[in-house]
């Protein structure tokens, strides 16, 4: 009975043993799940990897491949300040070359809206030559538009005390005189001329009003000193030759008409002051000079 008890327990230890052995294999399996977990966590690893390097190599294509540029050009704002540094740096590039000639291309429409603002002494020069050769032979008469001036024997010209130069002198030193006829001719005999409805006496240079000659031609739009220089020329073709330069130049806007009225020592004014003269509204040395007559 003992022995048939023992290899009972021997037969059940066995088997027991036996049962372990079998259960330890499949408690193995328990780590394989780990591999699949990992596995697992690989791939995610791997698409997360994969979608990383796939950012760059789009990126990559963007810059490269033409398909790519196409979706670029949907999304305008993102690539405008790129494209605006690599013009502006780009110095070399036509494009780049371009622009400087549409801009000086559009420069003449911007001059065009700021006539008005343009100095007139900057038009082209005139031909004097043609000017004088014009009026050469030219006869000023009375204008009814250009008041006459009365004698005043007290008159001098305003500002001219103030104008520094010997040019000048003449104007700060002038008094109208009134004589009778046998005192001009006997001072100034064959310089006397009838110009534009007065006479008028020529000394050193200058034409001056011969105030009491003859009251029936008494016109003087102008009583004072008028430069014509060393030849005795008549002033109204002096006149006729300034106006007809200042009226090129845009400054006179009269008729030419030899005489020395508003308008032209109005345009005179104007031309001596952007010519940086002295503003004397008169026709003197400088002025004669600064416009190519004298």
């Amino acid at each position: 009975m003992k022995k048939f008890i023992t290899i009972l327990l021997g037969c059940c230890f066995g088997f027991a043993t036996g049962v372990g052995a079998k259960e330890e294999p499949d408690k193995k399996p328990a780590p394989k799940s780990k591999p699949v977990q990992q596995q697992h966590v690989n791939t995610h690893v791997q698409t997360v990897h994969s979608q990383h390097v796939n950012g760059p190599k789009i990126h990559q294509t963007k810059v490269s491949k033409p398909p790519v540029r196409r979706s670029l050009s949907v999304q305008p704002n993102k690539i405008a300040p790129p494209q605006s540094q690599n013009l502006s740096r780009n110095v070399n590039s036509p494009k780049s070359m371009k622009q400087p000639t549409a801009q000086s291309e559009q420069l003449p429409a911007v001059q065009g809206n700021q006539k008005s603002a343009v100095l007139p002494n900057q038009q082209p020069a005139p031909n004097i030559q043609n000017i004088q050769a014009r009026y050469k032979n030219f006869h000023a008469k009375p204008n009814a538009a250009v008041a006459g001036v009365k004698f005043n024997q007290n008159y001098q010209i305003a500002g001219a005390q103030n104008w520094s130069g010997p040019q000048y002198q003449v104007f700060a030193s002038y008094r109208p005189q009134w004589h009778d006829a046998g005192w001009w001719q006997n001072r100034y005999g064959s310089n006397l001329l009838l110009i534009g409805g007065g006479w008028y006496y020529w000394d050193a240079g200058y034409w001056y009003p011969a105030w009491g000659y003859d009251e029936s031609a008494s016109y003087y739009p102008y009583d004072g000193p008028i430069y014509v220089g060393d030849n005795p020329r008549p002033f109204d073709q002096v006149v006729a030759d300034c106006q007809a330069t200042l009226q090129q130049q845009g400054y006179y806007k009269g008729e030419v008409d030899g005489l020395m009225g508003p308008l032209t020592r109005q345009a005179l004014a104007d031309f001596q002051r952007d010519h940086g003269l002295i503003t004397t509204a008169l026709l003197d040395q400088p002025t004669l000079s600064s416009l190519g007559l004298g």
